[in-house]
Parts: C-alpha cells; sequence; structure tokens
C-alpha cells in the first residue's frame, strides 16, 4: 500500500495516523470527543481504516503519546484496551483498540505532574506503561499488547535497566513490535535530559513534548518523506531544538509538519499575543527551528478555524509566521478545522509518493452526495515534491 498521513479533525487537540507501505500503523495521539454538534466521530473513522487480528481486535501497531495532556490522549480508556490481552473483552458491544507498542516517555509524565493534575486519560495511560515496563524487567521484550518503547532517558538512572527498548535522545526507531521497519526511521529529538532541577522545571513550563522527525519511504525511496512532529512544545524547547541543531539543520528538516501546540503563538514567541498582539516579538531562534521546510513542504495546524481575534491557539499571527515559511518553498498551510468545511470538517490525507507528498482531495460532505450519481469521488492532488 501506498503510505498515508492522516490529521483527524479534533478541534484544538491533536490526533495523526501513519500507515506505512508494510500496513504497519502508527498513531500519534487521541483527542476523542463524543460526536455531535459538529464534532466528528474520529473514533469510527479511525477504526474504519484498523486492521484487525485473528480475534477480530481492532489494533494500532504503535502508538506515541507526545505528552500528557487531555486533548492529546482524551478517549484513551473509552476506546483503547489497557492491561494484559488476556483481559480483552470480546463479548463488549464496540471492541477497544488495541495498542500493541507503547511509545511514551517518563519524562513528560514527570514534568507535567508538577505542574497539574493528570486527567483519568493520562493516569491510565501511565499506569499501562509502567506495566508494560515492569513485564520487560521480569521477562524481556514482550508479545504484541504488552511491548513499550521509552523514548529519552530518565535522571538518576531510571532508565539505564531498559537497554533493550529505551531509545536515547538523538537516536532513531528502526523497528517496530520487534520487526525491522523498511521505509521508516523516527528520530527522537525531545524530551531532553535537564542538567539540574531548575533547567527541569524550564521545560516543563515550556510545555516539554516527544518532538520526532519521522522519515516515510515507498518503493526505492527510502526517504521519501519527512513528517516533523511535536506535540505542544513552546518557544523554549525549540530555542534549544537550534542551538543543538543549527549546524546540522537537516535534522529539522521536514516535507511536513504539524504545528506545535495548535497553531499557538507560545511556540514562537515569550510575548502574549492578547497583551501585546502585533507588537509581540518573534524568537529568531524558535522561528529558524520550525523553519526548515523543504521544497514544497506542507504545514498543518491541528486546531480549531483560526480567526483574526485573541485567541491563542490558535493564533492569527502564528498562522501567519507559518503561510511566509511554506510560502519561502512554495509550499501550503493547512487547519483540519477548515479544512473543506469548519462546520463538518473533513479527514486532512495525504499519501507518500517516490516524488514527495500528495493530498488526497476530498469533496465538502454536502456535495459528496450530488457527487455520487456524476461517478466523483476521491482525486489525488500533487502538492510536494522534494
Amino acid at each position: 500500500m501506498a503510505p498515508q498521513i492522516t490529521f483527524y479533525p479534533v478541534g484544538n487537540g491533536d490526533m495523526t495516523l501513519l500507515q506505512l507501505e508494510s500496513g504497519r500503523t502508527i498513531l500519534i495521539d487521541s483527542n476523542i470527543r463524543q460526536p455531535g454538534d459538529g464534532i466528528r466521530d474520529v473514533a469510527q473513522d479511525l477504526r474504519d481504516v484498523l486492521k484487525t487480528d485473528e480475534r477480530d481486535r481492532p489494533y494500532v501497531d504503535a502508538m506515541v503519546l507526545s505528552h500528557p495532556d487531555q486533548d492529546h490522549c482524551r478517549g484513551l480508556v473509552e476506546h483503547f484496551h489497557m492491561g494484559p490481552l488476556s483481559d480483552y473483552d470480546d463479548e463488549a458491544d464496540v471492541k477497544k483498540i488495541v495498542i500493541r507498542e507503547m511509545w511514551s516517555s517518563p519524562l513528560i509524565f514527570r514534568r507535567a505532574s508538577k505542574l497539574h493534575t493528570l486527567c483519568d486519560d493520562a493516569k491510565a495511560w501511565n499506569k499501562e506503561a509502567k506495566r508494560r515496563v515492569t513485564l520487560f524487567r521480569e521477562a524481556g521484550y514482550g508479545r504484541d499488547g504488552d511491548r513499550v518503547v521509552v523514548l529519552g532517558e530518565d535522571r538518576d538512572g531510571k532508565t539505564d535497566d531498559l537497554d533493550g527498548i529505551l531509545v536515547r535522545e538523538g537516536h532513531s526507531i528502526v523497528r517496530i513490535c520487534g520487526t525491522f521497519e523498511p521505509n521508516f526511521k523516527g528520530l527522537l529529538l525531545a524530551p531532553l535530559l535537564a542538567s539540574d532541577d531548575e533547567e527541569d522545571e524550564i521545560l516543563s513550563k515550556n510545555e516539554s513534548s516527544v518532538i520526532m522527525n519521522y522519515t516515510i519511504g515507498v518503493k526505492g525511496t527510502a526517504d521519501a518523506v519527512k513528517f516533523l512532529s511535536g506535540g505542544d512544545a513552546e518557544v523554549a524547547i525549540w530555542e534549544k531544538q537550534w542551538d543543538r541543531h543549527q549546524h546540522e539543520p537537516a535534522l529539522l528538516e521536514y516535507n511536513l509538519l504539524a504545528t506545535p501546540h495548535h497553531c499557538s503563538w507560545h511556540s514562537l514567541s515569550y510575548d502574549s499575543w492578547s497583551k501585546y498582539g502585533r507588537d509581540a516579538e518573534v524568537s529568531n531562534d524558535a522561528r529558524s527551528a520550525l523553519s526548515q521546510a523543504l521544497p514544497g513542504a506542507q504545514i498543518v495546524a491541528s486546531s480549531n478555524e483560526i480567526l483574526d481575534d485573541k485567541v491563542d491557539p490558535p493564533c492569527i499571527r502564528a498562522k501567519e509566521e507559518y503561510e511566509d515559511i511554506a510560502a519561502g518553498v512554495k509550499g501550503e498551510f493547512w487547519c483540519t478545522g477548515e479544512y473543506l468545511s469548519p462546520e463538518q470538517p473533513e479527514l486532512l490525507i495525504f499519501e507518500v509518493m517516490e516524488g514527495g507528498l500528495k493530498h488526497v482531495k476530498k469533496q465538502p460532505a454536502k456535495r459528496a452526495a450530488l457527487a455520487v450519481a456524476g461517478g466523483a469521488g476521491l482525486g489525488i492532488e500533487p502538492v510536494a515534491h522534494g
């Protein structure tokens, strides 16, 4: 199959599915809300494309949690199976989704817990990740449904015994569920291990998130597309990324960027948008880190409709900065909350081709029924070439 990257319209939240050439699936975050009143049934959208195992259980091969805010893990308990597969409810009316392998960072949980009480979905993710880590310590790398990959070292030697499942910052994931994955690589850029408690607190206050640069290939082109995804990482984190990688900017290059923190101004500036408005100043280093766009790059804001007001996120000024970055490489800016219809946004899908990205173009829902009679349907529109 041709690899695809699907952005789900989940308001100010994140939910993105990678479908690789091998058929493996990687889900980045979840913000599944109760459908109705303009809220799309993204749980059903997801189920519609997932494979099922020999017991008819839907599954994702891997799931990444960028950080434990509710708009990145909402719906986890309701829609995903937590615990050993021996406890799976086969008789449920709607079967829960199995996460064959969790990709999780202990750092983001410790930092987040200093600021606020974790929501129930975040607590459930953390509990399940710890269960899987314990199984690894007891018996080694487990079976599907028990597997975990730890993203980034923790302090005080807490992850020193996890070499078999630990991915250090600056290293890449090349295996999924224990099997080498051709035409795929996930480069871990953050979270960064702080040097002391003071710095750790700074990283926490600036929304420390998992930042991954995914390389997705197809056929004979192993690096057809680079997809940079950074959760809610804010300005200080992106400044640190530029400080670390300005002499090797290829690590930050992308054909596709998910704008951090739902197109928030705080990923580009320390100044409050609501307070300073147009006088707010951009951090040149943060912008540089987020400007490593390859020719024809596509930039996607997973957010509500972006209006010219004082709301942040999403922020109109941030949108303008990203539009400028995209224009500089003859690319394009998209917003999931506006795609085709702000009232009923559609899935935003990109297909990975040997020459780069292609946008899978859909019709607005209101016109879809009329188009069926005329034989119209999905089309593929080239949008980026590396």
